[in-house]
């Protein structure tokens, strides 16, 4: 048996992606189905359009989202109606990174593939040639069938735009403030990039107690975003003395830790500039897969300088999803300050092209309207 839905469909190229029908096969033994409700517009989906992430398959787009357990296979300890959150990144579990508990730096997660553990995919297209979900999940499509490994659920009160980012972006910004760089309160940041990844940085700085959180931008609209979500200062990235005004805020030294979440080169190479001796770096925004930086090695080594890579927020979904959730419910991180537009299916690629212009909060696809 299948199930029946409309996805983004992207054949690579110059393609333009565009909606179309496909079948979704039941779950098998350790697997879920999952009607979508919400799913974020991520700089990710961008990327592969753009070409900077190519693949050799057509993909169902989208891989941050939220939505209802529609059915489940054997050996599944979730039932019909419960609220998950995907991940993109589900863990195999057994290679030597999920042994030590780096689930994140799995080597052998389907999702690399764009596929389900064992390599396969779930979808079909009307024209009966496969469809592979992109990271495993493909969350703009209107159901998704995952491994249990890929799904966390969290309480039927978080609101599905709000769940549908904890999947991404507000993990991945939150895990590179607590876990990757792991800050301390009254500890001083930069966040480089106010895009969704770095609003989420930015809250999660606010959690941890850094004392001086300053967010850097070309976007004015984004930088007055930052301000809502705790930033205690804004700089415009055009500013030329940029550098220096961070640097005075923070004291004159520099700040503890500077966070890339743009993943462009030329940010990541002047992103060291901020930071005090025995400060840190931390790379977040992905950059295209060729792309190359240089850096000063004398520099790093005499002020005893460190550049941190942080995949996924160093986190562990199983935990840290529910983490947040529960964080969000107490009142402790007002993650519905995120949340921009909810927008139809239909319009999704219109909204993931948008991304070329730094404006405004995370979009959602929100299935429940047309």
């Amino acid at each position: 048996m299948t199930t029946a839905a409309h996805a983004i469909l992207f054949a690579g190229g110059d393609a333009e992606p565009h909606i179309a029908p496909i079948q979704v096969r039941d779950p098998r033994a350790g697997e879920v189905l999952v009607r979508m409700t919400a799913a974020g517009v991520c700089h990710s989906d961008l990327h592969v359009l753009n070409g900077d992430w190519p693949f050799d398959h057509r993909i169902a787009l989208g891989h941050e989202g939220a939505g209802i357990v529609a059915a489940v296979g054997e050996n599944v300890d979730l039932a019909v109606g419960d609220q998950v959150v995907l991940s993109w990144y589900a863990p195999c579990g057994r290679c030597e990174a999920c042994v030590d508990g780096k689930s994140w730096l799995c080597a052998e997660s389907g999702a690399i593939g764009n596929g389900l553990p064992d390599g396969t995919t779930p979808l079909t297209a009307d024209d009966g040639e496969e469809v592979r979900p992109y990271l495993g999940v493909g969350t703009f499509s209107e159901y998704a069938l995952v491994p249990r490994a890929a799904v966390v659920k969290v309480p039927s009160e978080v609101p599905a735009p709000v769940a549908a980012l904890i999947g991404c972006s507000i993990a991945t910004g939150i895990g590179a403030v607590l876990n990757t760089a792991d800050v301390r309160a009254g500890q001083t940041a930069v966040v480089v990039g106010a895009g969704g990844v770095g609003q989420a940085i930015i809250l999660g700085l606010k959690l941890a107690g850094a004392s001086k959180i300053i967010a850097v931008d070309l976007s004015e609209d984004r930088l007055e975003i930052a301000r809502q979500l705790g930033a205690t200062d804004t700089v415009l990235g055009s500013d030329p003395d940029a550098v220096d005004r961070v640097r005075g805020i923070a004291g004159g030294s520099g700040v503890d830790f500077a966070f890339d979440a743009i993943g462009v080169p030329q940010v990541t190479e002047g992103i060291v500039a901020y930071v005090k001796s025995g400060g840190a770096v931390v790379l977040v925004g992905m950059p295209s897969r060729d792309a190359e930086v240089s850096i000063k090695p004398w520099r790093l080594i005499v002020s005893g300088q460190r550049i941190l890579g942080c995949n996924y927020g160093s986190s562990r979904p199983q935990v840290d999803f529910a983490k947040i959730a529960r964080l969000y419910l107490a009142g402790q991180l007002p993650l519905d300050l995120m949340v921009g537009e909810r927008i139809p299916q239909a319009r999704a690629v219109e909204a993931v092209h948008a991304l070329t212009q730094p404006v405004g909060k995370r979009k959602i696809v929100d299935f429940t309207i047309n």
